[in-house]
C-alpha cells in the first residue's frame, strides 16, 4: 500500500532527474545502456502524460576519458611509429604525460588532472549527447543540450535567460538536458560560498531556479540509510528528518558526489521558499526508481522506494513525519520481540551453564582472556573504526578517552579476567543454615540471578569484564551497547562468543552473551520484566535516571563519579599531597573514580619551616600538570583561583576540577555528603593523626581512603578482576 505522502508526489506538472556517474556509465567509462534505456523510457511515459521533465546528467568525464585514452593509444603509436623511421630514435615519453608537461600551456603538474579532466568532459560531452538524442529519438523525442557554469546563475542576466530557454524548450516539448560546462570551469576545487560542488548541487540549484515540483538523485544505493549500507543491520530511511543522524559509508568511485552531497543537495533542494516541495535519492539500478516515484510503483514492485526529503513546516513533511512514527512503532515492537528472544535464549544457555562445574567455568574465562590477546589485532582495528567515527561525530573528548582501546588496556582486561577466574566458585555457597524443627533444615545458597540486561555507554573494555563476571557467576547476559562503540562492541561480542564455544567445548553455546545491536530505543528493551530478572545500567546520570523511572525490572545503578579529595591540616608532607592529587585528578581523567574536587583545610594555606605552603604547592602542582583548577566561594575569595566554579557539584571527566577551602573536618565531610555521589572520597593526613580513621567512620560512601588515591577505587586493583566488582 502506498503511503499518503507517496500519493502526494505523482503527476507533478515539472520534474527533474538527475542521473550520476555511477547510472550513466559502467566502471571502465562505456556508457550503461541498459540504465539509459531505463531512464528514457521511463521519462518518454511521463513527458505523454504531460508532464514536463529536465534531466541533469553526469558521466560525460567518465566518457571522455575512455575516448581520450583510446585516442591516445593510437596516437602514440603513429607517432612511435614515425619515430622508428626517424634517424634519431630517442626514448619515446608518455604521450599523456608530455601532453599535461607542454609549455605551451600555462598549468602547473598540480593542475594537470584537473585539466586533463576538463579535456575529457569536452570530449565525452559530444558522445553523451549523441547517446542521448539517439535514444529519445526513438521515442520519438527532442532533447536539447545546456551547458552551465556557476557564473549563469550568479549574473541576473544571465540567469533570465536561462530560465526563459528552459521554459521555452519545455513548452515545445524538448527535454533539456544538463550538465556543468567542465571544459570551461576545470572541474576545480570548490569552497563553501561557490554556488554549487558537483551535479547534486547543480541538480538542487536547477531545481530551485526552474520551478520543479519534484527532484529525484539517482544513485547507486537504494537511498539514505541509518548507517553505511554495507553494514549488517544497516536500514534505508524512507523519509530524511531534520534531526536524523546517519553514517556515510564510503564515496562512489565514479563522479565527484558522494551520499553526504546527496543529502546536502536534497535539503537545499525542498528549502523554504522553493516551488520544489519534494526531493527523493534512489537507486538508478533499479529500471523502475522514476515510474515508482511518480506513477506509485511498476510492474507489481513496492511503491515505496528511495529516501523522501520534504520542505520543513510543509503538510508533506507532517504527513510523512507522521508515517515515520507509525513505522517506528512497528520497528520497536520487532526490536522488543529480537530482545525478547536473544534474552529467552540466554536463560536456556545459563541453565546449561548451571550444569558444569566451577574449573568448567574457569575453563571458559581463562578461553576468554586468551581470545583477547590472541585476537588484539582485530579489536584494534575495529576500535580505530569508532574513533575514526567519534572524531567525525565531534564526539566529546570524555567519551573519547573511555572508547579507545590499547595493548595495554586489552592486556590488562586479560589479567583481570584471569583474576576473576582465580576467585573461589560464587555459587552454591552456604551462606547460613539454621534447623527450624528437628530433621527440617533451612539453608541460604547463592545461585544465579538469571538473565541480566547491561546498557553501557560508550566504553567497549566494559564488554568483556561484565561477560567474565556473567560467565563465573553463572548468569546470561543482553547486551546494549552505545553506539559510539558499535564495531568495537561488535568485535569484542564475537571474540568472546568464540571464547565460550572453545573453553566450553560446545556445552554452552554464544548466545549466551548476547547483543542487541538494532538501533531501538532503550525503552523497548526496558518492557522486557517477564524475560530479564535484573538492569544494569552504566553511564550517564541521565541514562540510569531514565531507566530507573522507565522499568518495572529491578535496576542496579550507581551513575556520577563526583569524588572528593580532603587535605586536612595535619598533613605534612606536600610532596606526598602532590603524588596523590596528581593521580587522582590525572592518571585516568574521565574515569568515575577520577578526582573531581579538591577540599583544602584553611591551616593549609599557611606557610610553616617544615612543609611550606601545602595548598599553594598543591595548586601548583595541578596547573604544571595541565589541570584546570575553579574556585569556590573561599577558594576565590582567599586568591588561590582566579576562574569562578559554576556549580560546586559537577563531573568534569577531563583535566578541571574545583578547589575549595573548608574549615575543619566536619565541613569536609558536611561538603562531601552535601555534593558527593557516594563513590569515592579520600584524605590526606598525618600518618599518625586521628583525622584519618575519624574521616573513615563517618563518611557515607562505597570507598573511603586513607592517603590513597581516589583512583585506587577498582576491582582490577583490589585483586578481583574487574571494574564491576
Amino acid at each position: 500500500m502506498t503511503p499518503p505522502s507517496r500519493l502526494s508526489l505523482q503527476s507533478p506538472h515539472r520534474l527533474l532527474i538527475k542521473a550520476g556517474t555511477s547510472t550513466v556509465t559502467s566502471a571502465s567509462g562505456y556508457p550503461s545502456l541498459a540504465r539509459l534505456g531505463a531512464i528514457v523510457e521511463q521519462v518518454a511515459e511521463l513527458h505523454r502524460k504531460g508532464i514536463q521533465v529536465i534531466i541533469v546528467s553526469s558521466g560525460a568525464t567518465g566518457m571522455g576519458k575512455r575516448l581520450m585514452r583510446h585516442k591516445g593509444r593510437m596516437n602514440m603509436s603513429l607517432s612511435e611509429a614515425a619515430l622508428n623511421d626517424s634517424p634519431t630514435n630517442g626514448a619515446s615519453e608518455d604521450h599523456f604525460v608530455s601532453m599535461l608537461r607542454s609549455n605551451e600551456r600555462p598549468h602547473t603538474l598540480a593542475n594537470a588532472k584537473k585539466t586533463y579532466d576538463s579535456a575529457c568532459a569536452a570530449a565525452g560531452q559530444f558522445e553523451m549527447m549523441n547517446l542521448y538524442h539517439s535514444l529519445f529519438s526513438q521515442m520519438d523525442i527532442s532533447s536539447a543540450q545546456v551547458l552551465l557554469t556557476q557564473g549563469d546563475f550568479a549574473d541576473e542576466g544571465h540567469l533570465n535567460n536561462l530560465r526563459y530557454s528552459i521554459e521555452r524548450l519545455l513548452s515545445v516539448g524538448i527535454i533539456p538536458i544538463i550538465n556543468e560546462n567542465d571544459a570551461v570551469s576545470a572541474n576545480r576545487g570548490y569552497t563553501e560560498g561557490d554556488l554549487f560542488s558537483d551535479n547534486d548541487s547543480l541538480a538542487a540549484l536547477c531545481a530551485r531556479s526552474f520551478g520543479c515540483d519534484l527532484c529525484i538523485l539517482l544513485t547507486d544505493v537504494d537511498g539514505v540509510f541509518d548507517r553505511p549500507p554495507k553494514e549488517n543491520g544497516s536500514r534505508l530511511l524512507p523519509f530524511f528528518s531534520r534531526d536524523q543522524s546517519v553514517g556515510i559509508g564510503e564515496k562512489s568511485l565514479h563522479g565527484r558526489g558522494g551520499m553526504e552531497s546527496k543529502i546536502t543537495a536534497a535539503q537545499f533542494a525542498v528549502e523554504k521558499g522553493s516551488k520544489c516541495q519534494a526531493c527523493v535519492v534512489c537507486n538508478g539500478d533499479d529500471m523502475n526508481a522514476i515510474r515508482s516515484v511518480v506513477s506509485g510503483g511498476g510492474d507489481g514492485e513496492e511503491s515505496v522506494k528511495g529516501t523522501l526529503f520534504a520542505t520543513p513546516g510543509s503538510e508533506l513533511e507532517k504527513m510523512a513525519l507522521l508515517e515515520m512514527q507509525e513505522m517506528n512503532k512497528s520497528s520497536s515492537d520487532s526490536i522488543s520481540n529480537e530482545a525478547r528472544t536473544m534474552a529467552t535464549t540466554a536463560r536456556s544457555q545459563a541453565r546449561n551453564l548451571q550444569n558444569l562445574t566451577y574449573p568448567d567455568r574457569q575453563a571458559i574465562l581463562h578461553a576468554i582472556a586468551d581470545e583477547l590477546q590472541s585476537q588484539k589485532e582485530e579489536l584494534l582495528q575495529a576500535n580505530q573504526l569508532d574513533l575514526e567515527n567519534a572524531a567525525r561525530d565531534g564526539t566529546p573528548d570524555v567519551l573519547v578517552k573511555r572508547l579507545k582501546l590499547t595493548e595495554e588496556k586489552l592486556k590488562t582486561l586479560s589479567d583481570g579476567i584471569r583474576q576473576i577466574a582465580s576467585q573461589p566458585d560464587p555459587l552454591n555457597v552456604v551462606k547460613t543454615r539454621r534447623e527450624l524443627a528437628s530433621g527440617l533444615i533451612l539453608s541460604q545458597i547463592t545461585v544465579p540471578i538469571g538473565v541480566l540486561m547491561i546498557i553501557f555507554e560508550s566504553r567497549p573494555d566494559s564488554f568483556p569484564q561484565i561477560a567474565a563476571l556473567a560467565i563465573a557467576s553463572g548468569n546470561g547476559l543482553l547486551l546494549k551497547g552505545g553506539k559510539e562503540a558499535k564495531y568495537s562492541n561488535e568485535a569484542i561480542h564475537r571474540v568472546v562468543g568464540d571464547a565460550i564455544e572453545k573453553g566450553s567445548g560446545g556445552r554452552v553455546s554464544r548466545e549466551i552473551v548476547a547483543l542487541v545491536t538494532s538501533r531501538g530505543q532503550v525503552a523497548d528493551m526496558l518492557k522486557l520484566d517477564d524475560v530479564v530478572d535484573l538492569v544494569i545500567p552504566r553511564g550517564s546520570n541521565a541514562l540510569v535516571s531514565y531507566i530507573k523511572a522507565n522499568t518495572r525490572i529491578p535496576v542496579l545503578g550507581h551513575a556520577d563519579g563526583v569524588c572528593h579529595v580532603y587535605v586536612d591540616k595535619s598533613a605534612n608532607d606536600p610532596s606526598l599531597v602532590n603524588k596523590l592529587i596528581i593521580d587522582a585528578k590525572t592518571d585516568y581523567p574521565s574515569a568515575c573514580n577520577a578526582m573531581e574536587t579538591l577540599l583544602l583545610h584553611r591551616d593549609t594555606l599557611q606557610t610553616n619551616l617544615t612543609s611550606g605552603n601545602i595548598a599553594m604547592s598543591a595548586l601548583m602542582s595541578l596547573r604544571a600538570a595541565g589541570v584546570k583548577c575553579l574556585g569556590g566561594p573561599k577558594a576565590m575569595k582567599s586568591g588561590l583561583c582566579d576562574i569562578p566554579a559554576e556549580a560546586m557539584k559537577c563531573e568534569y571527566g577531563n583535566l578541571t576540577c574545583l578547589v575549595e577551602i573548608v574549615e575543619n573536618m566536619d565541613e569536609a565531610i558536611e561538603w562531601i555528603h552535601k555534593y558527593g555521589s557516594g563513590h569515592t572520597e579520600a584524605i590526606v593526613c598525618g600518618d599518625e593523626s586521628e583525622a584519618g580513621e575519624e574521616f573513615l567512620k563517618r563518611v557515607d560512601a562505597a570507598c573511603v581512603f586513607k592517603n590513597a588515591s581516589t583512583r585506587f577505587a577498582d576491582g582490577y586493583r583490589f585483586g578481583l578482576g574487574a571494574g564491576e566488582y
